[in-house]
């Protein structure tokens, strides 16, 4: 129910105050949350402090405002993402050991691919990924995996909205995309190469539940012009150690 003059509801508002905190931006004031929040200052200072005083949000000596260890808590308990990064982790140190590029698990959440975890050694390449960040899913491997996988709703969705290109060599043309996904079921997985950073090559590999529901992708990402196939073995070797650990019978 709306409670207040914009017309939006106390969720509403909470959840604006708190989507303002990215991977890349942290810590900030309370007035930065009120203005990237779009709500009046008032209204901002006061969810704040109440989100501190819950232990939600933490303010710091400085008096600037990060995301509380109480909200980490709460989100970890019986989650599905955790109980999936921990399936994934041994697997995901087996595959970054042996082919020592990034390592990548991500899942679909509101559609977009979210990444859960990211291992990288010190040789590792050029990437853009963050633990908790979003990206398009047209654009890479893994979102590629995760939308080709998806419902035939998911699929539609995107494939009538607008396809961002984020380098010349991303897919923005829907009847091209509509062939990749075709592709990335036929092959069972995904190459993007310059899609996210011209320099770079995503390569992702389905993962599957019990019931056989695609719920993660598992991807690495290349130099642009190393070899693939070195790197797919790994990944598919490590997609059934995921699977065996989530349950699934060979």
């Amino acid at each position: 129910m709306a409670n207040s003059p914009t017309g939006d509801s106390v969720t509403d508002r909470l959840v604006r105050v708190l989507e303002t905190f990215t991977p890349s931006r942290t810590v900030q004031t309370a007035a930065e949350i009120g203005r990237r929040s779009g709500l009046p200052r008032s209204s901002a200072h006061r969810i704040v402090g109440e989100l501190v005083d819950a232990g939600l949000l933490e303010r710091d000596d400085d008096r600037r405002i990060r995301i509380g260890m109480r909200l980490w808590e709460l989100a970890t308990r019986s989650s599905q993402a955790l109980r999936l990064r921990q399936a994934a982790m041994p697997a995901m140190e087996r595959v970054q050991a042996r082919i020592r590029e990034h390592t990548q698990l991500a899942v679909l959440e509101q559609d977009e691919a979210l990444f859960l975890e990211r291992l990288s050694g010190p040789t590792s390449g050029s990437n853009v990924t963050r633990i908790a960040g979003r990206l398009p899913l047209h654009a890479s491997s893994s979102g590629l995996v995760l939308l080709a996988y998806g419902t035939r709703d998911l699929q539609e969705r995107m494939l009538a909205g607008r396809l961002a290109r984020l380098t010349p060599e991303t897919i923005a043309d829907p009847a091209a995309l509509r062939r990749k996904l075709a592709e990335v079921r036929t092959l069972g997985h995904a190459v993007a190469r310059g899609s996210i950073e011209l320099v770079s090559t995503g390569v992702a590999v389905p993962v599957r539940d019990e019931t056989g529901t695609v719920v993660a992708a598992l991807s690495v990402v290349l130099p642009r012009d190393a070899p693939t196939s070195a790197a797919l073995d790994e990944l598919h070797r490590g997609r059934r150690e995921i699977e065996r650990a989530l349950g699934v019978r060979s």
